[in-house]
């Protein structure tokens, strides 16, 4: 009886969902149009924001507290043998260590040839004495983490440079398919903040951890940090930029970052 009552129950709904063409599949994860539909719009915002000449990988790694010494020694053998190796398609963008945020966490941004800079370094890396170098590296280390990145094309990265003080990078989680909007807003503010300080770069999420944004600050001190970001409300159109970014973000993060001695931007 109790089988009858849920088949009589259960037989319009799935002659309906029959005549719609639902199926559980579609229902689960969208149908195969949604998803290619929002595929497209992802590239089509990746295409209108992106500088598309180049991928930035950001390598994060959380050390070991008491490992801290022979990391940074063994990272620095790693990341300068790649730098100077001119088989490889990569150059060194920076390598920092955080100083507040996640501690004996250390950032390295890698600049390749775009993707196919990417796949021929990773190929050669892995098939030469640079892979013993790496691997000398994952002793010290409890995790680590990837991100292939784009430039935005209103802001490249700064060229290798020494003038000294703090970095400071800030993580935007946005919400899926607000890109677009939030480069747009913040275009039109990034030109109120060069007044004071000139970004050192800006670049969105392609692989790894997706719609994130990440943006970086260069200052001699916390305090000036402190000073400069307080004239910015002062100007107009920073603080409207402020308040429609934070509205497309989830999540938001600022790390203070020490360069490492081998670090082009310092």
């Amino acid at each position: 009886m109790l089988h009858s009552a849920v088949r009589r129950v259960a037989a319009p709904g799935a002659a309906a969902s029959a005549k719609r063409g639902i199926s559980v599949q579609s229902l689960l994860h969208g149908s195969p149009e949604a998803k290619a539909a929002g595929d497209i719009d992802t590239q089509q915002h990746s295409r209108l924001v992106g500088r598309g000449k180049y991928v930035h990988g950001f390598e994060t790694h959380r050390v070991k507290p008491d490992k801290i010494d022979e990391y940074k020694k063994a990272a620095e053998r790693y990341y300068k043998g790649i730098q100077e190796d001119p088989r490889l398609h990569v150059k060194l963008s920076g390598n920092w260590e955080t100083l507040v945020g996640d501690q004996d966490t250390f950032i390295h941004i890698l600049e390749y040839e775009n993707y196919g800079g990417f796949d021929k370094t990773s190929q050669l890396a892995r098939s030469s004495e640079h892979w013993d170098a790496y691997k000398a590296m994952l002793p010290f280390l409890n995790s680590r983490t990837s991100q292939l990145n784009q430039e935005f094309a209103i802001l490249p990265t700064a060229p290798p440079r020494a003038e000294g003080g703090i970095f400071e990078l800030r993580t935007y989680q946005l919400k899926p398919g607000t890109l677009l909007e939030w480069e747009n807003t913040w275009r039109r503010g990034i030109e109120a903040r060069r007044k004071s300080v000139a970004p050192v770069g800006a670049w969105f999420s392609q692989l790894g951890r997706l719609h994130q944004v990440h943006h970086m600050w260069q200052y001699p001190d916390l305090q000036t940090r402190k000073d400069v970001r307080e004239q910015a409300w002062q100007i107009d159109g920073w603080a409207e930029t402020v308040s429609k970014t934070a509205q497309l973000a989830k999540l938001m993060d600022a790390s203070i970052l020490s360069p490492l001695s081998f670090s082009p931007l310092k």
